[in-house]
């Protein structure tokens, strides 16, 4: 890591709040090589009114210049930095300072903790190669022989910019003179012209006088053009020749360069032959921890590793560890390099993973006949532009019921909680790569990116999915498409809880049963999914499990709703001991780390780190494997050593897809989304796609929306209300005559002020809150079953078969009417 220098130079205060610097989405630029400009956009440090402000930085020839915008670069310098005499100092996860002994300091930010490393490490190499060069290169006034390649570049090219800033000057002197002789000479033909018509007489002697001053002013610029032409002239020849060995010592050197890389091309070539045809290593260099069918890891080349990141926690008490760019000793040359790679399937010079399987897989859809898939849908009605009057709602609540109170459409998207489950397969590639790896580690990183990836579609859906009817269920038959389907029921109202189960032809299976419990205080609603989640690998029998973090919907009373995940997530393999803990950063203000942030890092049984992951939840995920650790970090907000991890290249596991055109207009439904509540031939009759007012929603009928929502609601209630008696004779037949009471919904007063729980019905497709009666439904669920999960010891619901047979049939008479 790099060391710290303090600095006298007034700055930005360290122990007060810095103002928040608005992140910029910039194209990600590679890590530069050593001699190479680079340019990008800093936050800089100006003052204690104005704060950070965006600049234009360039770094070349060991020079670090800084303009207010990339159009100053021709013409406008505000600042220049000579990095041969600099000290460079790295505050923390985004910052860092650059000062040459007291005269200058830069302090400086950057967008992310990777931009901040790419900046580093140009500036260190910037630096030493500038200092380098200071000490070696030759007299500059020496034109006898040019410097030897690869030596006095930096001086040589210093020297260069020099000269051509100097024959700039003289372009602009020459510019101006030829300015000044075109206004005098056409001034002096005036002048002629008018001495020709002038009579002999007593205007003669005037109108000569001034001919004689405008010549003598036409001469003196005359003069200087020429002197400045003859300026230029000598300098140009002065550097000519020294230009010309300077330019074939660059063509030569670059000859070089391009036969150094043929050869590393070939040795590339013969290290990937060498490491294809290569057995397992033998047991004292294999790591226990692997799965010994899996591809060993080894140590990767210099070549494989020039443009590591470095990636630093952006709160101290948020993350645990930091980790860097591992030791030299650990990028010798070997033919076990593109283990490492391969084992995520994302080495540019093998073959990926993914394209062995599906070459070695007869059932591949490359070997199959060509079926012909459906097109789904790409748009929806665009979301009406109503506004909503909340005195219109709370008049029509006088003198009603609390259980009756209905609430209108305004607050929901066309699309259940159920459908919404579902969206948890956006990316389910992560899955079908996750089910080819041989390593349950690696196989730990997707199914953790995949845990993450079902949140990238909730960054801006602030509206409200409509609460299920008990036994609504939801089918997503993706099996021609994507290999996989679901299904998903609503199996209670008290609690609320929705079932799940998927399976793909590809080797997992995905079950989940999610209850949502819900926390209002006043500013924010905190929604807390109860219930695990569960997948499982058929090929290597790896079952994980994990669950959701909090989600939270900031603004509820006043202001723009904006939604956050923060929490903890442990994904766990049973079979192996395997562990992934997974940090999801909340957002604040005063934080100077990227918005969404979220670290983990993979473990063995033993607790040994492997994998390192980095990302955001709303944007993408990467993940760096581990290769040593240390104690002896910065201390953390508890006071305790944080863990310092050495890490390989990063590599991308996940990225999100963006959203379709005019995504704002359609409730900000991604691809998916949109296709999951079209119309489909052979549903069952309870699915989703089937209940009215969510479709007359979709289709901007809101008013008829929310009478038919009325309608559902008191129908269910009425179901509701005869299953309680049905159950009451049969548990109490003395008392079979009374009245249940009746409720869809619970407010549970919590013990802290202004504090209150919402558990949502689904017995009620509205939000309306009443006082629960602690009865229990005895309702039995369509296709799942209520058992005790072997792994975790919770009741669950678990799919007990027989939908996508009935489906087949055609048959759906045991199928309840609830709509």
């Amino acid at each position: 890591m790099l060391s710290r220098w303090g600095t006298t130079q007034l700055g930005p205060p360290s122990d007060t709040v810095k103002p928040r610097a608005v992140v910029m989405s910039e194209p990600k630029a590679p890590t530069p090589a050593p001699g190479d400009t680079y340019k990008g956009w800093l936050f800089k440090w100006t003052n204690y009114i104005k704060g950070y402000q965006r600049r234009w930085f360039v770094l070349s020839n060991g020079l670090l210049s800084y303009y207010r915008t990339q159009a100053e670069m021709g013409h406008t310098c505000r600042g220049t930095i000579n990095l041969a005499t600099a000290n460079i100092a790295v505050e923390d996860s985004c910052n860092f300072v650059i000062s040459n002994g007291g005269t200058q300091t830069y302090h400086l930010k950057a967008s992310s903790e990777v931009e901040r490393q790419r900046w580093i490490t140009a500036l260190e190499l910037a630096k030493a190669k500038a200092f380098r060069m200071q000490a070696e290169s030759d007299d500059s006034g020496d034109d006898s022989s040019p410097p030897a390649a690869g030596q006095g570049a930096g001086s040589r090219n210093s020297e260069v910019q020099s000269t051509l800033r100097t024959l700039g000057s003289k372009v602009e002197d020459l510019s101006t003179c030829n300015d000044l002789i075109a206004k005098h000479g056409s001034a002096l033909q005036r002048s002629l012209s008018e001495l020709e018509g002038v009579r002999l007489g007593g205007e003669t002697s005037e109108k000569i006088r001034q001919v004689t001053e405008r010549a003598t002013l036409f001469r003196i610029t005359s003069n200087a053009m020429i002197n400045a032409c003859r300026d230029f002239l000598s300098l140009a020849q002065a550097h000519s020749k020294r230009w010309q060995k300077a330019l074939q010592a660059e063509r030569e050197q670059r000859v070089r360069l391009e036969e150094t890389l043929e050869q590393l091309a070939k040795q590339h070539n013969h290290l990937e032959r060498a490491f294809r045809g290569a057995t397992v290593l033998p047991a004292s260099q294999s790591n226990p921890a692997i799965d010994s069918k899996g591809p060993v890891p080894g140590k990767g080349d210099v070549s494989d590793e020039d443009e590591e990141n470095e990636f630093f926690d952006a709160c101290e008490d948020v993350q645990e560890f930091i980790t860097v760019p591992a030791d030299p000793k650990y990028h010798r040359s070997g033919s076990n390099v593109s283990g490492i790679s391969s084992e995520l399937g994302m080495d540019d010079g093998t073959t990926s993973l993914d394209e062995q399987s599906l070459a070695s897989n007869p059932e591949s859809p490359q070997s199959q006949e060509v079926v012909p898939v459906r097109k789904r849908r790409t748009r929806i009605p665009d979301k009406p532009n109503y506004s909503l009057n909340l005195w219109s709602i709370m008049k029509n609540c006088i003198g009603k019921e609390l259980s009756k109170i209905p609430m209108p459409v305004n607050f929901n998207e066309p699309l259940s909680m159920l459908q919404r489950l579902s969206e948890d397969l956006e990316y389910y590639e992560l899955l079908d790569r996750g089910a080819k790896c041989q390593s349950s580690l690696e196989q730990m990183c997707y199914v953790a990116a995949f845990t993450v990836s079902s949140y990238s579609t909730t960054v801006h859906r602030t509206g409200k999915p409509f609460n299920p009817l008990l036994g609504e269920t939801f089918e997503l038959d993706r099996v021609q498409e994507s290999g996989y389907r679901s299904i998903c029921e609503q199996v209670s109202h008290h609690p609320p809880a929705a079932a799940h189960h998927a399976i793909s032809e590809r080797g997992w299976t995905l079950r989940q049963e999610i209850a949502l419990a819900s926390k209002f205080r006043g500013k924010y609603l905190s929604i807390m999914p109860l219930g695990s989640i569960h997948c499982i690998f058929e090929k290597s029998n790896n079952h994980y499990t994990w669950k959701k973090v909090t989600t939270t919907v900031h603004n509820i009373i006043v202001g723009k709703l904006w939604i956050d995940q923060s929490g903890e997530i442990d994904v766990v393999n049973h079979r192996t001991g395997d562990r992934c803990h997974l940090k999801f950063a909340p957002y604040s203000y005063f934080s100077r780390d990227v918005a969404r942030k979220v670290t983990g890092v993979v473990t063995d049984k033993d607790g040994k780190a492997h994998y390192v992951l980095s990302g955001t939840w709303d944007e993408k995920m990467e993940c760096s494997r581990v290769m040593q650790s240390t104690r002896g970090g910065e201390n953390g907000a508890d006071g305790r050593q944080k863990t310092v991890y050495q890490t390989l290249k990063a590599k991308e596991l996940w990225k999100k897809t963006p959203l379709p055109e005019g995504a704002e207009n359609m409730y900000y439904f991604s691809t998916l989304a949109l296709t999951l509540n079209e119309t489909e031939e052979g549903i069952a009759p309870t699915d989703s796609r089937r209940r009215p007012d969510q479709r007359l929603m979709e289709q901007g009928r809101w008013e008829e929306a929310n009478a038919e929502k009325q309608r559902l609601e008191e129908k269910q209630r009425t179901a509701r209300r005869e299953r309680e008696r049905e159950a009451n004779r049969s548990a109490n037949p003395a008392e079979e005559g009374k009245e249940p009471a009746d409720g869809a919904e619970e407010v549970e007063i919590a013990s802290e002020p202004s504090e209150t729980t919402y558990k949502t019905d689904t017995d009620e497709t509205s939000s309306d809150l009443s006082l629960s009666s602690g009865h229990q439904d005895n309702y039995k669920p369509m296709w799942f079953e209520r058992q005790v999960d072997p792994m975790t010891g919770e009741p669950t619901h678990i799919y007990s078969g027989g939908y996508w047979e009935a489906k087949e049939q055609g048959s759906w008479d045991s199928c309840p009417d609830i709509f």
